[in-house]
């Protein structure tokens, strides 16, 4: 890499030039113009050789600069955007202009107590879940600095998590509480179907918003889930499922697609690759909320239908597994999160292995 400092007589400022070559071999050359004094085109200077060399004298924003280049394009983009914000407003106001060599486990300490005496907008404390999930990110950072760029350790790993985990308590409703809910929107047509399917196929939200009419195949009555529906930035943005697992074609209830058959047939020009439910995450939240006040029931969350779902299918008696194939989890999630609520075989297994010491024993001669 070749750079040097020059003023610039036509506008008095001082710019950098530089040359580098890149992954590929390829030599390229650039100028950075306008800095008002030579020392601080320096000062750009040096920071950016430590940035492109993976000094880690550079400073924690710059290292940021580094990580951004290396993740951004392998997560999906409403997952960046959140890792973004939390990153520009809750850790480089912090640690940016620090070498990130020199951050010290005390360093992330002091900010884990800054953050536990934050607010959001509404002067409400965060929650333990959210400073989990600051923390997580601060830690994440780290992590790819000692991975990929010779960081020694992890000073957030060394001082630990601050917060907790999401709680595993959940709300849902009884079928008969569903059908309360479902009765009470029956008046908006794209509502009750939309509903609908997230009840007794148990889909995620943009799972739902993401479909399509060629999704729905009637002849073998399933329905194919394969994409999921994000509003970024005022944009519709179709992405891969959540998981791999997620991929999967689901079996309808035959009262359902005579259901959804009928709410095509009124759709006017529908096409193979149109959506079907053309509405916004917002409009199923407020018709959430309009259909549990009228019918009287608690007001549950979107997501909890999926967990309404699974509990009606665990009380119909059906395994982890088969549930799990169903609605796109890993069997073991289904078993850790819904355990309180299949049928305890640990009554069976004593008895059993009392009847088990009971039976005589037969000599071996």
């Amino acid at each position: 890499m070749k750079m040097a400092v020059y003023k610039d007589e036509k506008t008095n400022t001082w710019m950098v030039y530089y040359r580098v070559t890149d992954w590929k071999g390829d030599r390229k050359q650039s100028t950075k113009r306008g800095f008002p004094t030579k020392r601080e085109a320096l000062a750009w200077e040096r920071e950016f050789l430590n940035k492109t060399q993976a000094d880690l004298s550079m400073t924690f924003a710059s290292f940021i600069e580094t990580y951004t280049v290396d993740m951004k394009n392998r997560i999906k983009e409403n997952t960046w955007q959140t890792k973004e914000h939390i990153i520009r407003t809750k850790i480089l106001p912090y640690f940016g202009k620090r070498k990130i060599s020199d951050i010290q486990p005390r360093d992330v300490i002091a900010w884990q107590n800054e953050m536990i005496k934050g607010c959001d907008k509404n002067g409400k404390k965060y929650s333990p879940v959210y400073l989990k999930t600051l923390h997580n990110q601060l830690s994440a950072i780290f992590n790819h600095a000692v991975k990929f760029y010779g960081l020694k350790e992890n000073p957030a790993a060394k001082v630990g998590n601050m917060g907790k985990a999401r709680s595993r308590e959940m709300l849902f409703w009884t079928q008969e509480e569903y059908q309360k809910f479902a009765f009470a929107i029956m008046d908006k047509p794209v509502s009750y179907y939309a509903f609908e399917m997230l009840y007794w196929c148990g889909i995620r939200e943009g799972e739902l918003l993401a479909l399509t009419a060629g999704d729905f195949d009637f002849e073998r009555g399933t329905v194919t889930i394969n994409k999921s529906y994000q509003r970024i930035d005022g944009r519709d943005v179709i992405t891969e499922p959540k998981t791999p697992k997620s991929n999967r074609v689901i079996k309808m209830p035959d009262f359902l697609i005579e259901e959804i058959k009928e709410y095509l047939a009124k759709i006017y020009g529908l096409q193979k690759n149109d959506r079907v439910f053309n509405i916004t995450k917002n409009y199923l939240h407020r018709e959430m909320t309009r259909g549990a006040d009228e019918a009287g029931v608690k007001r549950i969350r979107i997501h909890d239908l999926r967990h309404s779902h699974i509990s009606l299918l665990i009380e119909m008696g059906y395994s982890a597994v088969a549930i799990a194939d169903r609605v796109g989890h890993e069997s073991i999630n289904i078993t850790y999160n819904y355990a309180h609520l299949f049928p305890s075989t640990q009554t069976d297994m004593a008895d059993k292995l009392n009847n088990f010491r009971k039976e005589p024993t037969q000599n071996v001669s």
